[in-house]
């Protein structure tokens, strides 16, 4: 396999390529602390790049707090959009395809339909609005990219939905969980592994794509998933999402059409249930 550069490294998905890059056996694979491949940056940039010759670039560096970004518009401008256009002159300079990880938070998520990659983007929060200007760099400055939307990505590394659902069910009898929320979990394991098969295929058909795990479910039905498999005895109350207001709006179904990336890259992709027994496991093995 070609040489590869992971920017983010020390993020849930970034431990989540190395983890998987170990698995796989793949060895031309550099993960960079995160001073020294700092998106911000752009002449650190540039001599790692050139140090480094990469094939491709796995971007998963982003400004990741939803509500938090509704106050921090301009750094989650700067790390999600500015540093997406930093990456892309880097990686155009230096001849590397890259990947960037984007999110299903570029929609408004108002109607009831599987989402396509061509459908209209409309965000209703600010870290939507960055992340959409940041695909949109990508897009004007390097054809050669790759550019997937993902959702509800959770895995045994880092914070996240599953981690927080089984502390909480640990420490309370009763949850009141957000049901009319609709999307698709990915198993960030998964999604390294995706990566790595789009990398492997050679395939140079860049553009936009969707993965998520198969299936659809509701935040309720989320974590009544995770405490059944876990074993975890908590009393869950499904709530609209009024009950418990966030600062930033989330889309209220937000499920992709994965049909152009398996088509294209000949992609098999697991059930989201299927993939948190998984992931479960790994948690309890700690």
């Amino acid at each position: 396999m070609s040489k590869i550069l992971v920017i983010g490294a020390g993020g849930q998905l970034g431990q989540c390529l190395k983890t998987v890059a170990e698995r796989r056996g793949i060895s031309d694979i550099v993960f960079p602390a995160e001073q020294e491949a700092n998106i911000l940056n752009p002449d650190l940039l540039n001599s790692l790049l050139e140090k480094e010759k990469p094939a491709f670039v796995i971007n998963c560096a982003a400004y990741t707090a939803v509500d938090k970004a509704e106050d921090e518009v301009e750094l989650a401008k700067a790390v999600n959009e500015t540093g997406a256009e930093n990456l892309a002159h880097a990686c155009k300079a230096n001849s590397s395809t890259l990947i960037h990880v984007s999110t299903d938070f570029v929609f408004e998520g108002n109607e009831v339909k599987l989402l396509k990659e061509d459908d209209i983007a409309k965000p209703i929060n600010v870290y939507g609005v960055t992340k959409l200007d940041g695909e949109k760099a990508v897009e004007a400055i390097l054809p050669e990219h790759v550019i997937i939307r993902t959702s509800w990505l959770y895995s045994e590394y880092a914070n996240n939905f599953v981690k927080t659902m089984l502390k909480l069910g640990a420490e309370r009898d009763e949850l009141n969980i957000i049901a009319d929320q609709v999307g698709t979990p990915t198993y960030a394991i998964d999604l390294a592994n995706a990566i790595f098969d789009i990398i492997a295929s050679d395939n140079k058909a860049y553009g936009v794509y969707h993965y998520s795990n198969e299936g659809v479910t509701s935040w309720f039905d989320f974590a009544k998933a995770i405490f059944g498999i876990s074993e975890t005895n908590v009393r869950t109350n499904p709530i609209p999402g009024s009950k418990y207001p966030t600062k930033a709006t989330r889309p209220a179904f937000s499920v992709m059409d994965k049909s152009k990336i398996k088509e294209t890259f000949k992609l098999e992709i697991p059930y989201w249930r299927d993939s948190l027994v998984e992931c479960i496991d790994k948690i309890n093995k700690g």
